[in-house]
């Protein structure tokens, strides 16, 4: 494949203040598509199959070199995770044909340099009986970090209280339901801005089922209200309880309706008004998880928390946390979570975007409740 050949690429057009809008992305149709020559051992050539839309890219988007992921660069190529087919290589260990998961380009083709930052990994869902899709979510970076994030950072115990804020996204949702698993009493909050209107909402959630040795998926795909969330963790998740928090004028008073004897532990996704309801609410020796601020992403000026307090009177420990933290997990994470998926205990739910010009679209819906479940992008089939 030689660089006289275009493609499509997705590209920031310049920093982002306030809250991303489909705007600041540039769909580009005439980019060069990479070539090896000159590349040297260990590059390879991809066919992007699917991207991963992820509130942290929100971050990226912004001039500040102080977090542990630099900033994207204004008029180039946005990256993420993705899931893509090896076309071209130079490096032993991925060959013509392997499917690969790991940071690649918003693009229809990718050069792949591997760093120790890139998190590249074969993945074989043929031979798992998995969607290649699902490894950008339920096997992917936000299904370690609830796998991680539970287990190891709010050290669950049997009968514990849980509260996971944004419950319906790619990491809420399997936070959840491990929570269940494990013994716990869980109820999740959700919201979105336009509840009182109606969209089409392709929702497809997956059911595994273990059939004389041989596995079904069910699919769905159904008109819903945008509160459908709500719903959808109590109905389909198996959410204790749920709630829309955009419809509770008091968060404190809503925490207490739905846990009168306390929450032992808060699996943080949202930061600023839930985490300051959450904290006088916790027990004593809770935990809570801070894992994502995805109400202040977009901030200039971020919120203060005003009850820390609470933290020495009720002894509560509060750790944000990375994925990266836990890699040497990984292995025992997929063990776990595929077998969990083909018992037909975990429900898997994604927002699939169909081609990279929807890309910009999918992605500022992230921060206006647009998606249900895990968004990916769907560039190009097999």
């Amino acid at each position: 494949m030689g660089s006289e050949q275009e493609q499509k690429q997705v590209i920031l057009k310049n920093y982002v203040e306030g809250v991303p809008t489909e705007y600041d992305l540039l769909l580009v149709k005439d980019a060069p598509v990479p070539t090896l020559q000159g590349q040297g051992e260990g590059a390879f050539l991809v066919k992007n199959l699917y991207l991963s839309c992820d509130p942290y890219m929100r971050g990226r988007m912004r001039d500040f070199h102080g977090s542990y992921i630099p900033p994207f660069r204004p008029g180039q190529v946005i990256e993420g995770f993705g899931v893509a087919r090896v076309i071209e290589s130079e490096n032993p260990d991925f060959k013509p044909g392997d499917i690969v998961s790991g940071f690649t380009g918003w693009e229809e083709y990718s050069l792949i340099q591997p760093t120790g930052n890139s998190q590249l990994r074969k993945i074989y869902p043929d031979r798992d009986g998995i969607p290649p899709s699902y490894y950008l979510g339920l096997l992917g970076m936000p299904g370690f970090t609830a796998y991680a994030g539970f287990y190891e950072v709010c050290s669950p115990k049997h009968g514990d209280t849980v509260l996971v804020s944004a419950a319906s996204g790619a990491v809420g949702q399997l936070v959840g339901q491990l929570a269940k698993l494990y013994g716990c009493y869980v109820v999740g909050s959700a919201g979105s801005s336009h509840k009182a209107s109606m969209r089409p909402c392709n929702l497809n959630f997956s059911l595994s089922l273990s059939l004389s040795l041989s596995l079904s998926h069910i699919s769905v795909t159904f008109d819903c209200f945008v509160s459908v969330q709500v719903d959808l963790l109590k109905n389909k998740l198996g959410f204790d309880d749920a709630f829309n928090y955009k419809e509770e004028p008091d968060l404190d008073a809503a925490l207490k309706r739905y846990f009168p004897q306390g929450i032992d532990i808060y699996f943080d996704n949202v930061g600023g008004a839930m985490l300051d309801a959450a904290l006088p609410n916790m027990r004593i020796h809770g935990r809570v998880a801070i894992c994502g601020m995805v109400s202040q992403n977009s901030l200039s000026s971020p919120q203060a928390v005003h009850n820390l307090f609470n933290l020495i009177s009720k002894r509560v420990r509060m750790q944000g946390f990375l994925q990266s933290d836990f890699l040497h997990l990984f292995p025992h994470f997929l063990d776990d979570i595929i077998s969990y998926y083909k018992q037909g205990k975990i429900v898997y739910v994604e927002d699939m975007n169909e081609g990279l010009q929807s890309a910009s679209a999918a992605f500022a819906g992230l921060f206006s409740g647009k998606n249900v479940g895990k968004q990916v992008i769907c560039v190009a089939k097999e």
